[in-house]
């Protein structure tokens, strides 16, 4: 007779995903985890397989809370430069919290690739989704005369994509928010 799970496993990937954003994929043991989720080891495997399953499943879990919510407010935002300002300067904040624990997918990115292909999807999947609302929110706006029409919206939006991602980088070498929320106003002015 099987064993019935004794943990809640999506608590457990939320808690797995704070553990790996802080400390990173390399840096985290099976035994931290465990430690970390309360739960055996033979529960971690039976559940997520390995520590590299449970990392997939906190990757997939970020892109469905914390950038699914980034996207959400860029869609609902008044106006595209309060919009694009607001999603910028949030990231920046979220990434320098915990002393510059930076963002999770570029963590990934840098970290893991370009040695894990699964890893990789999962990283480009969420910036395609981000480039692409952003791409959206973009050629509205220029439709309606709020920004110039100059650029491509795609090419504009996988610019400001870029660098968000730069930015998130320094936010681990600088975790503070007042030395690198004035360069999102540098990146606004690619709107003009």
């Amino acid at each position: 007779m099987a064993r019935t799970r004794e943990f809640d496993t999506e608590a457990a990937v939320g808690r797995a995903m704070e553990l790996f954003w802080t400390r990173g994929y390399e840096a985290t043991s099976v035994r931290d985890l465990t430690r970390h989720l309360g739960v055996g080891q033979g529960s971690l495997y039976a559940a997520f397989g390995d520590k590299h399953g449970l990392y997939r499943a906190a990757l997939e879990h970020y892109r469905s809370t914390l950038a699914a919510a980034a996207l959400r407010s860029l869609e609902e935002g008044a106006d595209v430069r309060s919009a694009v300002r607001g999603l910028l300067a949030e990231r920046v904040r979220i990434a320098v919290e915990h002393d510059g624990r930076g963002c999770l997918m570029v963590n990934a990115a840098c970290e893991r690739l370009p040695e894990e292909p699964s890893v990789r999807r999962i990283v480009r999947d969420v910036q395609d989704a981000s480039r692409e609302a952003l791409a959206e929110v973009l050629a509205v706006a220029a439709e309606r005369g709020e920004i110039s029409a100059r650029h491509d919206p795609h090419t504009l939006a996988a610019f400001l994509i870029t660098f968000l991602n730069g930015l998130l980088v320094s936010a681990k070498v600088t975790p503070d928010a007042g030395a690198l929320e004035p360069l999102v106003e540098v990146a606004l002015a690619s709107l003009d």
